[in-house]
């Protein structure tokens, strides 16, 4: 949809152009301050697995009541506008490729620590090794950017609304808020709606890379498995890295040139691989919009 194309736009362009200001739109503190009313009045509902729709449900029908009204009003621009505005505030948090180069320019051990850290902010193994950093950068294009985007595609508003609420409840800081029973459902939901989009990046990754090198990853961590878990993502992306490192080392020997080594050159890689993935969702989406199947 044309909404979406202008609004992934938009989202980018306010995180490179400003990063300061993006991260302070997207605090969700009044999220955070219903997670502490409902600690302080929810009883037992709330410490319930149920509490985690609880925690949801007001926000996703305010969102959908006002995606219905604005929905063909004024030739839909009303509607466009809080698409842009919902993808914009639902992205991120942090911007994905500004995290990348944090860790890849760390001239020291306290910076270097803090850019994982941050880069590591939507999950990862929280190690340091060039592999578990591979996987963080995927996984946080997915909890960033892919998941919203694709449940923006299916939803609207809302989807992306969800999505990002429930991200939030599962993995971020804010789960420390979160019951136990309440949390372990959220995990379990976020578990099994990321699945289908994990699957999709995996299929992406293959189309972008090394189609071979990617579905032998994909088997290899059976990710052909109907489960709520999106642990053979890491999997494909490692696979799909190393791949592409040796095809260019061995283009480099056959031109008789030596490689031009680089720091972490995995990282850029892995992000060079989400940013030709995305282009690949937004080719599509651009495609369905010109053959006139969706608006």
């Amino acid at each position: 949809m044309f909404t979406t194309l202008v609004a992934v736009l938009v989202a980018l362009a306010l995180g490179h152009v400003a990063p300061a200001a993006a991260a302070s739109l997207r605090r969700f503190g009044g999220f955070r301050r219903w997670l502490g009313w409902l600690d302080a009045h929810g009883g037992r509902a709330w410490r319930s697995p149920g509490g985690a729709v609880l925690a949801l449900l007001p926000a996703l029908l305010l969102m959908g009541a006002l995606q219905g009204l604005l929905h063909d009003r004024l030739y839909g621009l009303p509607g466009l506008l809080l698409g842009v505005g919902v993808l914009a505030w639902c992205w991120g948090p942090r911007d994905l490729d500004r995290d990348v180069e944090a860790v890849i320019d760390a001239d020291d051990a306290p910076t270097r620590h803090a850019a994982v850290a941050h880069l590591q902010a939507a999950g990862g193994s929280l190690r340091e090794d060039v592999p578990s950093l591979v996987e963080a950068t995927l996984l946080n294009a997915l909890r960033r950017w892919f998941a919203v985007l694709f449940w923006f595609l299916l939803l609207g508003p809302v989807g992306a609304l969800g999505y990002r609420l429930l991200a939030l409840m599962a993995e971020s800081p804010l789960r420390v808020r979160v019951p136990m029973e309440a949390l372990a459902m959220a995990q379990r939901v976020l578990g099994w709606i990321e699945w289908p989009v994990a699957q999709l990046m995996a299929f992406s990754m293959a189309l972008v890379g090394n189609f071979d090198t990617a579905w032998k990853a994909w088997r290899q961590a059976h990710g052909e498995r109907l489960a709520g878990s999106i642990d053979f993502l890491g999997a494909v992306a490692r696979a799909s890295v190393n791949a592409e490192l040796r095809e260019d080392a061995h283009d480099y020997t056959e031109a008789g040139m030596l490689p031009v080594w680089q720091r972490l050159p995995d990282l850029r890689d892995a992000m060079s691989l989400v940013w030709r993935m995305l282009l690949l969702w937004l080719a599509v989406v651009a495609l369905l919009v010109l053959a006139g199947w969706v608006t």
